[in-house]
């Protein structure tokens, strides 16, 4: 007989194995007439389904809604779902987030949610010496790596974890947790980087000159592409590390994408928080 939990875990296994973001919430605590047990455990897809028991309808919601922003933040929660009338602020006396629940049971179940979020995913568009490097380097770092290339070129890329024939990404699925660092240098660069510029990635670079890029930047403009799409590209790739050779410059690539990811900002409270925005820092200009 397969216990409940078993399915859970093997349902958590696929998940990873596919690439997908999801959440694990468990019961951690009780109290009065509840369904769910301490203990019990389901995963919340990134669509909002919800796949295991932790009790009837009141929780459901309350789930869904804290672990579509556990996954958005990256951080877990603990909260507490509580009859209505018991529910006047948003945080009990411990500091555990308070949600409210209509059942009549009258019961509160604390429950423990934890994003299950994939590693960020680097998407390299070429065959270059420099493209080949960064997918050896973002590999090593333990980012998830996935090429964009040629059929000729993709053998090149013998440890990548997902390959795109080519640079069309209407289905890739790049999203704002993406980096896209377009390392085509002289082979068919506009289309790579206009398709980069249009997708919704988070961070688009581009391997060459300023001048370089301006000048592709200007022909992608005449085809449509907003200036809010094309405001958002980092060229010359790369912190300013005086790079020369290939795999100085896919250092230069890596550290920006790091300092990009982990860029810290202050909050109203004082405390550090990991800000998504990009840095200004740049790449030297000769490529």
């Amino acid at each position: 007989m397969i216990h409940a939990d078993d399915k859970i875990f093997s349902l958590i296994a696929a998940l990873t194995a596919r690439g997908e973001d999801f959440c694990v919430a468990t019961v951690v605590r009780t109290e009065n007439a509840t369904s769910a047990k301490a203990g019990a455990k389901a995963v919340i897809t990134a669509d909002g389904a919800i796949e295991g028991f932790l009790g009837g309808g009141c929780v459901q919601g309350a789930v869904r809604r804290t672990a579509a922003e556990a996954l958005a933040s990256g951080e877990p929660r603990l909260i507490r779902v509580k009859p209505s009338e018991e529910v006047v602020t948003q945080v009990d006396v411990d500091g555990v987030e308070l949600h409210k629940s209509g059942c009549p049971s009258g019961g509160t179940v604390d429950m423990f949610i934890e994003p299950m979020r994939q590693a960020p995913r680097i998407v390299v568009c070429g065959a270059s010496p420099v493209a080949v490097t960064l997918a050896q380097l973002a590999k090593a770092m333990n980012y998830r790596v996935a090429v964009a290339a040629l059929a000729e070129d993709q053998e090149r890329f013998a440890d990548a974890d997902q390959r795109f024939d080519g640079f069309d990404f209407e289905t890739s699925g790049i999203g704002p947790r993406d980096y896209v660092v377009v390392a085509t240098q002289g082979k068919r660069d506009r289309e790579a980087l206009g398709n980069a510029l249009a997708s919704e990635a988070g961070y688009v670079a581009f391997v060459g000159s300023r001048r370089k890029a301006a000048a592709l930047l200007d022909r992608i403009r005449e085809n449509g592409l907003a200036a809010d799409q094309a405001a958002r590209l980092h060229a010359p790739a790369g912190l300013h590390i005086h790079a020369i050779d290939p795999s100085e410059i896919a250092l230069s690539i890596m550290a920006e994408i790091v300092a990009t990811r982990r860029q810290s900002v202050r909050n109203e409270d004082g405390v550090e928080t990991i800000d998504e925005e990009t840095t200004d820092q740049r790449a030297p200009a000769g490529l």
